[in-house]
């Protein structure tokens, strides 16, 4: 029997071995002057970051939901609010509404895109609405234009979860540099990914980045100083040097992702999936690419035999999370968001693919649709 060639969804070796001689180095440094929490990698990290969004500067955090959570604290969002976002996401987009209080307001999504359908939002504003939070879900960018008009005219905060979109941009601009403030996931698997949690804040609005980076860190002003009340948010120094070497190869990553998602509509084209699209003037970072599949549990199964390792992003939307039901918020209904949560697959995308790992990947999901 011919030995099964496994094909993981994501293949953090294969991009740590491109790098090794200059992680190593940078993990050195770190340990040389033992800086492990913030400290000089980290700020220089935070620096180049920040040129590379274009904008005026980013604070490192220990995680993309403490970025979430920090923003929201920063622009003092808390109980009796509510944040008007989507449930077809990652929980922690909804899990640091709750947490800093505030209430979220589920919008339905483009069926299309998957992201939050703006054409519902003004819908949803009531008194309370204090900030709309877009998620830039799989790297491509939500309609930042619509929502941007609808915050203006209701005078709300945009608040970018762009945990998924380092280097996608909309129109010529960076995700996560449009709203008062765009958060990041810099989770292992992610375009930019640290070798552990870490996440970043990122905005022009000077006062409200140096009180993010005063509640990263018990909300202190001085050592001893406390002001505010905070919490232990801060990045480590291991994650900003990993995080400092790969930056300046997101770009080029972000390429060959984007040549595998072509392969695979080319390779794809014809079978009874829905192929991802991108709306005008606007790019994706590759992060995820994910088809709608008939019988997509079956399919799933199929490739799991063939050694293939898709996923979904993502099963359960935040309205159906059982930590979400048993706080018994009304909902809207969001019949998108289920029908998407039923039907997405999300195939193996990482810079370091090959076009035969496309290929073999793509051949696996015909043969299984013309066997059926």
């Amino acid at each position: 029997m011919t030995p099964i060639c496994r094909i993981p969804l994501v293949d953090l070796k294969a991009q740590y071995r491109t790098l090794e001689p200059r992680i190593q180095a940078a993990l050195q440094r770190v340990l040389d002057n033992t800086s492990f929490i913030l400290g000089r990698e980290v700020s220089q990290f935070e620096e180049a970051f920040a040129a590379y969004l274009g904008v005026k500067g980013a604070a490192g955090v220990a995680s993309g939901t403490a970025a979430l959570m920090l923003a929201f604290r920063a622009c003092d969002l808390g109980a009796g609010d509510e944040i008007i976002t989507t449930a077809h996401t990652f929980w922690a987009t909804g899990e640091a509404i709750l947490n800093v209080g505030a209430m979220p307001v589920f919008v339905d999504i483009d069926p299309a895109t998957y992201n939050i359908n703006p054409a519902l939002v003004e819908a949803a504003i009531t008194s309370k609405t204090k900030a709309i939070v877009p998620v830039h879900l799989y790297g491509r960018p939500a309609d930042m234009d619509a929502l941007m008009r609808i915050a203006q005219r209701h005078k709300l905060m945009v608040i970018e979860d762009a945990c998924q979109a380092h280097g996608s941009t909309y129109r010529g601009k960076k995700c996560g540099s449009m709203g008062e403030l765009g958060c990041f996931s810099f989770y292992p698997g992610k375009n930019l990914g640290a070798y552990g949690d870490a996440g970043a804040v990122a905005g022009n609005d000077g006062a409200l980045l140096e009180r993010i980076k005063s509640l990263r860190d018990h909300g202190r002003s001085t050592k001893y100083e406390h002001p505010d009340v905070g919490y232990a948010e801060r990045m480590d120094g291991l994650q900003g040097a990993v995080l400092g070497v790969k930056l300046p190869h997101l770009d080029e990553w972000n390429g060959r992702r984007n040549a595998h998602a072509a392969r695979y509509a080319k390779l794809l084209k014809g079978l009874p999936v829905t192929l991802p699209v991108l709306a005008d003037g606007v790019t994706s970072n590759g992060h995820l690419y994910v088809i709608r599949a008939p019988k997509r549990d079956a399919l799933l199964e199929y490739l799991k035999q063939q050694g293939v390792e898709a996923g979904i992003h993502y099963p359960i939307p935040m309205h159906k999370q059982p930590g979400f039901l048993k706080r018994n918020i009304p909902v809207g209904p969001l019949p998108e968001t289920e029908k998407a949560a039923s039907e997405v697959l999300s195939l193996p995308m990482y810079a370091e693919l090959t076009d035969a790992l496309v290929d073999r990947v793509a051949e696996h999901v015909r043969q299984f649709y013309t066997s059926a």
